[in-house]
Order: C-alpha cells, then sequence, then structure tokens
C-alpha cells in the first residue's frame, strides 16, 4: 500500500474492487483515495459507488466500535454508582 501513486489509475480501481470483494475496507480506502486523486474527470457511478462503500463501511466499523466502548463505559459508571 506504500506505493500506490505508481499505480495506474485502472490497477488501482481492480485493486479496490478486490478489496470490496475481500471485505478489506481499510485497505480499500487508500486505493480508492488515490484514484481519485490521479483523476482530472468527474467519476462515473462505479467509481462513485466504490469511494462510497469505502468510506462508508470504513466509518460505519469505527461507529460501532464507539457504540461498544460507550456501552462498557457506561456500565462501569452505573456499577460505581450502585456501589
Amino acid at each position: 500500500l506504500d506505493r500506490l501513486e505508481s499505480l495506474s489509475s485502472e490497477e488501482l480501481l481492480i485493486l479496490a474492487r478486490f478489496a470490496e470483494s475481500a471485505e478489506r475496507y481499510d485497505d480499500m480506502v487508500p486505493m480508492i483515495s488515490t484514484f481519485v486523486k490521479q483523476e482530472s474527470r468527474d467519476l462515473n457511478v462505479e467509481e462513485r459507488n466504490l469511494l462510497s462503500v469505502a468510506y462508508k463501511n470504513v466509518v460505519g466499523s469505527r461507529r460501532q466500535s464507539w457504540r461498544v466502548v460507550k456501552s462498557i463505559e457506561h456500565k462501569e459508571e452505573s456499577r460505581n454508582r450502585a456501589d
């Protein structure tokens, strides 16, 4: 992933599609972001979808993790108040 800038736009799209198939969204974000930076045109429907899927899943995963942390924190606070 360190040398994404050296890949062609087509190679980046192929890698992003593979990452999506493998549900490797954290890996997909830099691929599709590099692709967008390389392009000087508007994205087509598939490219916009790949960008959306990548970020939506990364953000969704982090949001879920945050909910778990907050839930544990809330339980601990409730226990401390009960003691």
